[in-house]
């Protein structure tokens, strides 16, 4: 929310095949393509993909949209990018590892992979996030406390997840970890008292 991505994260783009995996919206990817990259988009939501070509018509390139889910096998073959942009969005998943797999396979080797995520810090505390309240992992399908919760802030169903899953899992799926840093929420009380609730990561397909 409030550090910028260092430019030297992203390689070179001019003619990289990049996919940005749940990341329609049209937020993302035209800086992609304004950096010479072919992007394929995948997303869940129609509303999102119909963002990301409401965009691209607007601006006037071409990209590549898929409705898929990303807890399934990526419909796509072995080693076909040379990036996968992933922003937060593994929140509204349960199981992170199988596709921490799945992005290894589609990518070369060499190949990079860059995500952000919520560290758990985000849920245990109460709303006015003043207060330690919750228990982990947060799972609102099977706490009544917790889906109240995201539903006064109409946040969908999300879930945690801790390190071993999310760093751990990276590893295990076969990628080296190349670098990281840690963010805040970019307001209210955890941002006002400087905690770090946010890791981005840079990751190297062996």
């Amino acid at each position: 929310p409030v550090r910028a991505v260092p430019r030297a994260w992203f390689g070179k783009l001019d003619g990289a095949r990049v996919l940005g995996l749940a990341s329609g919206g049209g937020q993302q990817i035209p800086i992609f393509k304004a950096a010479g990259a072919e992007v394929t988009v995948l997303d869940y939501t129609p509303a999102q993909l119909e963002s990301e070509r409401m965009v691209s018509e607007r601006e006037g390139y071409a990209v590549d949209t898929v409705r898929a889910d990303m807890t399934k096998p990526l419909p796509f073959p072995d080693a076909c990018f040379d990036l996968v942009f992933n922003p937060v969005s593994l929140c509204y998943v349960r199981d992170v590892e199988p596709i921490w797999h799945e992005v290894a396979r589609v990518l070369r080797p060499g190949g990079i992979l860059l995500t952000g995520f919520d560290t758990i810090i985000n849920y245990i505390v109460s709303a006015d996030e003043k207060h330690v309240v919750f228990k982990q992992p947060f799972d609102p399908t099977v706490n009544e406390d917790q889906a109240a919760l995201l539903a006064a802030d109409d946040a969908g169903v999300q879930f945690s997840h801790n390190l071993d899953e999310m760093l751990g899992g990276l590893l295990r799926a076969g990628f080296s970890i190349d670098d990281l840093y840690e963010d805040t929420n970019g307001e209210g009380h955890l941002h006002d008292l400087n905690i770090q609730t946010y890791l981005a990561v840079r990751a190297i397909k062996k």
